[in-house]
């Protein structure tokens, strides 16, 4: 195990398919062991009892994880009609049930087509969203409920399909970071004149990182550290350009919106930039990397 303090030496992106019944943190406990290193981190928390795509990054990489994090998330899972629960999913305990059973899937799907779209959705106590310095999940495990403000968030799709269970029914849905699947499916509940709550959960795409790119925490591969930024519009620079880059400087924007990953011209990935003012891009990260070039 690496000691705190000691500069990385093993940099890179593990894609991990996480199992049921362990937290994120410790995936990353993992990866800290299997590879040796304290700088590690992960791009969006997966609850316990969810599984799929956990985006990990290994030492310089952990610096791009806020743009791995801001990229868009696919999930398949079961939402359970008739049932409300403390955690707005099968962990929790039983609050209220209701008669749904005249419930069609031509209801759900009007009700799930109201849930797509830009929304204003509250988080759930259980969220790791911190209010005054506490996490929402450490204050719903004291009993206590707070208010909460909507966050705006986008659910690009919403589709939904019948199971063998008239009580459940599977979804898949493509939206915007931040959305919480819980209280979509608690909404879904809501909307259709009782309650729900959220079954079943895998996270099969975080940006470009798929499912199929997925495996265990000890058998994952360590990829480039690029792959982060792979969501990213690419640009390549000259030796020159890179010497500036590695000095900070602010530089004339290239095409699209931004924000841009900065390549030198060895193909070695040197800085993420974004828009600034008057048509140029400021550094929003620039790696160790670029001193090769300074």
């Amino acid at each position: 195990m690496g000691r705190r303090g000691k500069p990385a030496t093993t940099h890179g992106i593990a894609v991990v398919d996480k199992p049921a019944g362990v937290t994120s943190h410790d995936v990353v406990g993992m990866l800290r062991k299997r590879f040796g290193e304290r700088q590690v981190g992960h791009g969006g928390t997966l609850d316990p009892d969810a599984t799929g795509v956990l985006v990990v990054a290994v030492g310089m990489a952990t610096k791009l994880l806020r743009f791995v994090e801001k990229t868009r998330k696919r999930y398949v899972g079961e939402v359970c009609l008739g049932v409300e629960t403390t955690t707005l999913d099968a962990a929790g305990e039983v609050t209220a049930r209701h008669e749904m059973s005249g419930v069609t899937i031509d209801d759900v799907r009007w009700a799930a087509q109201r849930l797509t779209g830009d929304l204003e959705q509250v988080p759930p106590m259980v969220s790791a969203i911190k209010v005054e310095g506490r996490r929402l999940h450490e204050l719903a495990r004291e009993g206590i409920e707070i208010e909460r403000a909507p966050r705006p968030v986008t659910v690009h799709s919403f589709e939904v399909a019948p199971t063998g269970d008239p009580m459940r029914f599977a979804l898949e849905v493509e939206c915007s970071a931040g959305t919480y699947i819980r209280s979509l499916a608690a909404d879904l509940g809501r909307l259709l004149g009782g309650g729900a709550h959220l079954a079943s959960l895998r996270r099969t795409a975080v940006g470009a990182f798929t499912i199929d790119m997925a495996a265990a925490p000890d058998v994952c591969e360590l990829l480039p550290v690029a792959t982060a930024v792979a969501d990213l519009h690419r640009v390549d620079v000259d030796p020159a350009t890179a010497a500036l880059i590695a000095n900070g400087r602010v530089l004339p924007a290239w095409d699209g919106d931004g924000p841009w990953a900065v390549f030198a011209a060895d193909d070695q990935l040197v800085a993420v930039y974004e828009p600034f003012r008057a048509g140029t891009a400021k550094p929003a990260l620039v790696l160790p990397t670029a001193r090769h070039y300074g």
